[in-house]
């Protein structure tokens, strides 16, 4: 009897137990214990261990936690590595830590560090450990995104950190070789990542897609074996980076065709660069690289990158033409992401950390529109071409209203909290409207401006209710003092002005005006009391910035001649009278320019009609130019080889 009662109630027990769980596991789920929705999923081998231990676990991560904080507060940020990642391992489902070991990464030991390579090599891995580790053992956890959203937009792409040249560049360098170069055209670009989402998941399944694959991966097997000593491809991301590499030779690099790559790997007999030549120019064989280069890349994003190319082309598809050489394209794709996969989990408690990541979106969208189109030469030590993208600024009115509405009941200030951020960013939008001549869509902002926290707001005021000048003059006082930064995007917006106006239109006293303001803006910084200032790194800010101001007419130039928005008659028209105003301006951009317009007219609708050198033709004088300027760049390799030489004799 006794028996047989002790397993009633064992039965009781067992059956009370099973109509509770479901209920503990919907509370795990809301209060983020559980890293995924399936308690197994992604844990590594270490996890085993830990469960193993039970509740001893839970001790021995409390001691590492607080050794680790006793040796931060001692700044011994290298000494925490070890017990950071053992924490890490022992309790992967507490983001808490991850993002402690990142941002010690990322911060901390990165900036004790004295070379730009060091310190992003600590920032990279900083940025790593999170995307690659922490999100896929907890995939649904906002606080992971939102901080590595914030990581990419304030450490990559900000400019606080005196390496951040070398940041962008690199950033753009790892992204150019692993998607390519996109595409201009907005509804090209859409498409151009759809066909890597859409792309085959495994070989097998390319093959079958396209057949000619196979001879394809054969053919590279048989003529790289010798340069690889392999029999397998690795079809990876050093794969791509050796088509990468291939590509910015032939087809997009200006510093490597002024250095004659191309003819100097064919007169050294290169092999791996003969291999490429001989594949890419075999027309039989376009649609399976096309369809193998799609499947690389899936896979590689999918293994290497943790990053889902399915959301990539629809963030890029619904937010407008994102270019994933932009670190501020990942810092919205993350805040995105982790605002979708966050919201089941939002709770009175935590709405905060819903609205922040929200917030982070709006925050990327403002730098995307200051300076989302990126032009990159993989072979310049220079940092990647930004220019303005304004197509973002219509995403981030819709995104404002968006977000406004969803956080109009949140405790605090809740949907309150953005308006700051919409009537900053516009008024620095219209700002730079009227620098660049679009007055009527100046004048539109600074109504709906007015419209907002003017007089249609309650109580109304006058704030916005001026003239279109007064209210730029206003705003423009004291800001280069504030943000610097924003002087060249002034000066550029301006410049383009009056290349439209001024040259296109030819009323040269528009252009003058445009190069006047130029000329003060670029003596404001050339006087400034810090152009000395020099970072630790041998860095100048001032410097760097007057510098950029000083190639500004060039830069306002090549923005507008490969810009599709503006029509081929208003291009050629430009092109073909801009000697007139800015003596040698083309011989200084043509190789730079034309290029990039050949890409583009033969995607459009003029492929097959209009040629190059009749929309833009060669300006007189460029091949003396071009000569001249191989002639500099043999005497810089050659000053830079004494120079070698004469280090090592001192040695």
């Amino acid at each position: 009897m006794i028996q047989f009662g002790a397993v009633a109630l064992a039965l009781i027990g067992l059956g009370i137990g099973g109509a509770m769980l479901p209920g503990i596991a919907d509370r795990a789920e809301r209060h983020s214990l559980r890293y995924t929705d399936v308690t197994v999923e992604n844990a590594p081998p270490i996890v085993a261990l830990g469960t193993a231990i039970g509740a001893l676990r839970g001790l021995v991560v409390d001691y590492l936690w607080i050794k680790a904080n006793l040796m931060q507060d001692e700044g011994l940020y290298y000494d925490m590595l070890e017990d950071a990642r053992l924490i890490t391992k022992l309790q992967p489902r507490f983001p808490q830590v991850w993002i402690f070991h990142g941002h010690n990464m990322a911060y901390n030991i990165s900036v004790l560090t004295n070379t730009p390579e060091e310190r992003w090599d600590w920032v990279n891995k900083g940025i790593r450990l999170i995307r690659d580790e922490a999100l896929r053992y907890n995939p649904n956890e906002t606080l992971l995104y939102k901080d590595l959203a914030f990581w990419l937009g304030h450490k990559v792409d900000g400019v606080s950190d005196d390496a951040h040249p070398y940041y962008k560049r690199k950033f753009a360098k790892e992204w150019h070789e692993l998607l390519g170069e996109p595409p201009t055209d907005l509804n090209a670009r859409i498409a151009w990542i759809k066909q890597v989402a859409d792309a085959a998941e495994t070989l097998e399944s390319a093959i079958k897609r396209t057949p000619k694959v196979r001879e394809l991966i054969d053919r590279l097997k048989e003529r790289l074996q010798p340069f690889t000593g392999s029999e397998e491809v690795a079809l990876d991301s050093e794969f791509l980076r050796k088509i990468a590499w291939w590509q910015a030779i032939r087809e997009q690099s200006w510093i490597a065709e002024k250095l004659d790559a191309a003819a100097r790997l064919e007169d050294e007999d290169d092999g791996l660069f003969v291999v490429l030549d001989e594949l890419m120019a075999d027309e039989s064989l376009d649609e399976a690289w096309a369809t193998l280069l799609a499947h690389i890349r899936l896979r590689v994003l999918l293994d290497e990158y943790n990053m889902k190319p399915q959301k990539m082309y629809e963030y890029t598809r619904d937010l407008g033409p994102l270019d994933w050489r932009h670190p501020q394209a990942h810092a919205l794709y993350f805040a995105r992401l982790g605002s979708e996969l966050g919201n089941h989990r939002v709770t009175k408690e935590n709405e905060h950390n819903a609205i922040n990541i929200d917030r982070q979106q709006l925050h990327s969208l403002q730098a995307l529109a200051r300076s989302g189109r990126i032009t990159f030469d993989p072979y310049s030590p220079a940092m990647p071409g930004r220019i303005p993208e304004p197509r973002f600024i219509d995403t981030i009115d819709q995104m404002f209203e968006e977000l406004y509405i969803k956080y109009i009941h949140a405790r605090g200030a809740g949907g309150e909290t953005f308006m700051p951020f919409i009537e900053n960013f516009m008024s620095s939008a219209i700002r730079e409207a009227y620098r660049a001549g679009e007055l009527d869509r100046a004048r539109a902002m600074l109504d709906r401006l007015d419209g907002l926290f003017g007089r249609g707001a309650s109580p109304p005021n006058h704030k916005y209710n001026e003239d279109l000048d007064v209210f730029v003059m206003r705003e423009t006082k004291g800001e280069y003092d504030r943000q610097p930064h924003m002087a060249p995007a002034d000066v550029v917006a301006s410049l383009r002005y009056g290349l439209r106006v001024g040259v296109g239109q030819r009323r040269p006293e528009v252009y003058k005006e445009a190069v006047k303001f130029a000329n003060e803006v670029t003596n404001y910084f050339r006087t400034h009391e810090g152009i000395d200032y020099e970072t630790k790194l041998g860095t100048a800010r001032m410097r760097d910035l007057l510098a950029v101001l000083g190639t500004s007419a060039e830069i306002a130039f090549l923005q507008l001649m490969i810009d599709p928005t503006v029509s081929y008659e208003e291009r050629a028209l430009i092109w073909a009278q801009v000697d007139q105003f800015e003596p040698e301006l083309r011989l200084r951009t043509s190789d730079r320019i034309r290029p990039l317009v050949q890409r583009e007219l033969e995607m459009g609708p003029l492929a097959g009609r209009v040629s190059i050198d009749e929309f833009l033709p060669e300006p007189p004088g460029i091949e003396a130019f071009r000569a001249a300027i191989a002639a500099r760049a043999v005497r810089e390799v050659q000053a830079e080889d004494d120079r070698k030489g004469a280090d090592v004799d001192r040695k």
